[in-house]
């Protein structure tokens, strides 16, 4: 099985509003940057855009170690969905999961791959996540250049 790094970030420039999504995807040496989009979205789903994009162009099963700087991300794909999914997708409060069709999608996407979750913390000078950081914001930018 192939082994992977992704690192992944999402970005927001208002929250709700425009929003980029970016990773960047390494293995045997040989590097891949995706990125995107979209208006009047918030920061946790481009979060979660962000690790669903990057496992989805995956070509065929990986072993991954996927990095984010979203404890949203990596506690709820960790810890909390299999609470929300015992519940039929209700917090512990008994509310909707926020998110939950980004959430549907990032369950079946890891479903493909065995991912171990790494928090990293952000804008700390961690060299992957800087570098998808900064393809968040291409990610915002080019949502902005299509208005």
């Amino acid at each position: 099985m192939d082994k992977v790094d992704i690192f992944a970030d999402g970005a927001c420039k208002g929250n709700p509003g425009t929003g980029g999504w970016g990773a960047l995807m390494v293995a045997e040496g040989a590097e891949k940057e995706i990125f995107g989009g979209a208006l009047n979205t918030t920061n946790n789903r481009m979060e979660l855009q962000a690790v669903i994009e990057a496992l989805n162009a995956l070509k065929r099963p990986c072993a991954v170690t996927l990095y984010t700087d979203s404890q949203y991300v990596q506690k709820g794909i960790s810890e909390w969905i299999h609470g929300w999914k015992a519940r039929g997708w209700k917090t512990a409060a008994k509310e909707p999961v926020k998110n939950e069709d980004l959430w549907k999608a990032l369950d079946a996407a890891q479903a493909v791959h065995q991912v171990e979750w790494r928090w990293v913390r952000g804008h700390n000078g961690h060299p992957g996540n800087e570098r998808a950081d900064m393809l968040a914001n291409r990610g915002v930018d080019s949502v902005r250049s299509k208005r």
